[in-house]
């Protein structure tokens, strides 16, 4: 059973940056395809940025291009968030999700991760 425990979040001011933390446990890590999400109460989840297994391959949500980076150590079976500029309507629960095959036309779509972590929450003032 594949266990994703997620940290890192906190309440910080608008243009903060914060880092992300999600680590695996009970599978195998280098074969899955990691994913990162967001989800406001009343809302669905949000597909905010993707990994490949080994790292190669990364996407975002066009409102976090240039700001947000995915990364992972395969050795320390942990994928990284970290969000720079963070704005005031960015706050949420942030999950990690993992799979172990996703089509890259479908890297944003929740239905499509096996495995869920519980989320940590960002709070961002203004």
């Amino acid at each position: 059973q594949v266990q994703l425990v997620e940290s890192g979040g906190d309440l910080v001011q608008a243009g903060d940056s914060l880092r992300l933390s999600c680590v695996a446990s009970g599978g195998t890590f280098n074969t899955y395809v990691m994913g990162w999400f967001r989800q406001v109460p009343g809302k669905e989840q949000e597909f905010v940025s993707y990994i490949s297994w080994s790292g190669t391959n990364t996407y975002y949500t066009d409102s976090v291009k240039g700001r947000f980076t995915i990364s992972r150590d395969n050795v320390k079976n942990t994928v990284y968030l970290q969000m720079n500029n963070l704005k005031p309507e960015e706050p949420a629960v942030h999950h990690c999700a993992g799979s172990t095959e996703v089509s890259i036309s479908y890297v944003s779509s929740p239905r499509n991760y096996e495995y869920w972590g519980q989320g940590t929450k960002v709070t961002v003032s203004s």
